[in-house]
């Protein structure tokens, strides 16, 4: 079983910046595929980031590209989430996530971050609020 726990989110105005954390806890490999996701009420699913604790390359929503910045932690199993310049439509619940059993390829793709209830794990998630 593994554990993760969000922190850092928060109200913020347009054009502000926040740094979501992620640490994560219980069993866990050397090398996996972690991320964040983001979901409003009655909304679907938005993948946002993810990235190999391997290295490489991100993946980020277009959505979000050139304001967000998904990296590992100086603290072992820890994970963040850089958010510059946001903007209202970013309000949401975000959550992290992880996944043991996919190679990179399928990693830096992000459509995990869609099916990770069933095939991984993820937080409670914490809230982000912007206004305009």
């Amino acid at each position: 079983q593994v554990q993760l726990h969000e922190s850092g989110g928060g109200s913020v105005q347009a054009g502000g910046s926040l740094r979501l954390s992620c640490a994560a806890s219980g069993d866990r490999f050397s090398t996996y595929c972690m991320g964040w996701f983001r979901q409003v009420p009655g909304k679907e699913r938005e993948a946002v980031a993810a990235l190999s604790t391997g290295g490489g390359s991100a993946y980020y929503a277009d959505s979000v590209k050139g304001r967000f910045t998904i990296s590992q932690g100086d603290a072992r199993d820890t994970m963040h989430l850089q958010m510059n310049d946001l903007k209202p439509e970013d309000t949401a619940m975000y959550y992290c996530a992880v996944n043991f059993q996919i190679f990179y390829y399928a990693c830096v793709a992000g459509s995990w971050l869609y099916d990770v209830d069933s095939r991984g794990y993820r937080g409670q998630g914490t809230q982000v609020t912007v206004s305009s």
